[in-house]
């Protein structure tokens, strides 16, 4: 028999396994997502990408505010689900929560665990230059993405791979790993394995203040900071333009020959010297504009050789 399941998660990296799971043949009992908020030029109320998903499988969709009120777990447990999904929801599941359905409560999560447990663990990956990335179903426990491991599915991060591509090539291959989860679940079949006590990291949520480049570390230092926030939030510096300075984020970058003061243009490409080599800019974005690549940029602002990057 399919698994009556409550489903949980908020943004775009969560919308196909709710819909792979809907198409394997699972009831989706409720959805829960985070409450619509204030977006665009009018600041109307926007559903979460979840919530549209929810509501076009017709399924019953909540977005409390806590899962700690006396009542939430009573409110969960009438749903009766066998067991509940999680993939990028934003709040704690408290003790009562996962016990409240009798499968449990499995989690995907996008990193290799225990490496990068938290907020922004494909972020984080790309930034520290990783060469392997991947999705994990794992069983919830109290702590912090620390339950026991279910199933892995591996995937080679390219040297140019910006967080972005990474992420859009990670959330199908989960949802089909919690497809297959979910099915050795209902035929009596999963296996969990703890997880390892060495190589545990931490993917912090990424602060705004350390988004802005570093020109004095390594060349290669800086081109995984700038594809490891690409394309949100960015990566940036400014750049002298006519009556000022204007801040581009950075959203591609390519490793290139040079050396010379950290900051400083080497060329009439933006090419940059870095603390040790270089890079040269290869697709960027000026605030309230759409990216561009750095030739049509330089259409517009010239940038001499020895112009330096704040």
């Amino acid at each position: 028999m399919p698994l009556r399941i409550i489903f949980m998660g908020t943004p775009d990296f969560a919308v196909p396994t709710l819909q792979a799971l809907a198409a394997a043949g699972h009831a989706i009992a409720a959805v829960y997502t985070r409450a619509p908020r204030p977006a665009g030029r009018g600041m109307a109320l926007q559903p979460s990408p979840v919530e549209r998903a929810g509501r076009d499988l017709a399924a019953e969709v909540l977005t409390p505010t806590t899962l700690r009120a006396p009542d939430a777990a009573d409110a969960f447990r009438a749903h009766r689900a066998d067991a509940a999904v999680v993939v990028a929801y934003g709040l704690i599941l408290p003790q009562p929560i996962l016990d409240a359905v009798p499968l449990g409560c499995f989690n995907l999560h996008a990193s290799l665990l225990p490496r990068w447990r938290g907020a922004a663990p494909i972020n984080r990956a790309v930034m520290a230059g990783d060469a392997q990335a991947g999705v994990m179903v794992m069983k919830m426990d109290a702590g912090l993405d620390t339950g026991d491991v279910a199933m892995t599915a591996r995937l080679a991060i390219g040297e140019t791979m910006t967080a972005g591509e990474l992420h859009d090539a990670l959330a199908p291959l989960g949802a089909g790993l919690m497809v297959e989860a979910m099915a050795a679940l209902e035929a009596g079949t999963l296996k969990l394995t703890p997880q390892g006590v060495t190589g545990v990291s931490y993917a912090a949520k990424i602060d705004k203040a350390e988004t802005r480049i570093d020109w004095s570390q390594p060349a290669r230092a800086v081109h995984n900071h700038c594809r490891g926030l690409s394309p949100f939030p960015g990566a940036w510096c400014e750049v002298p333009v006519a009556g000022g300075m204007a801040r581009i984020k950075v959203l591609r970058t390519a490793p290139a020959a040079g050396s010379g003061l950290p900051g400083t243009a080497l060329d009439g490409r933006l090419t940059i010297a870095c603390g040790e080599g270089a890079v040269r800019l290869v697709d960027v974005q000026r605030a309230g504009k759409q990216p561009m690549t750095v030739d049509e940029f330089l259409r517009g602002v010239a940038v001499s050789p020895g112009t330096v990057l704040r």
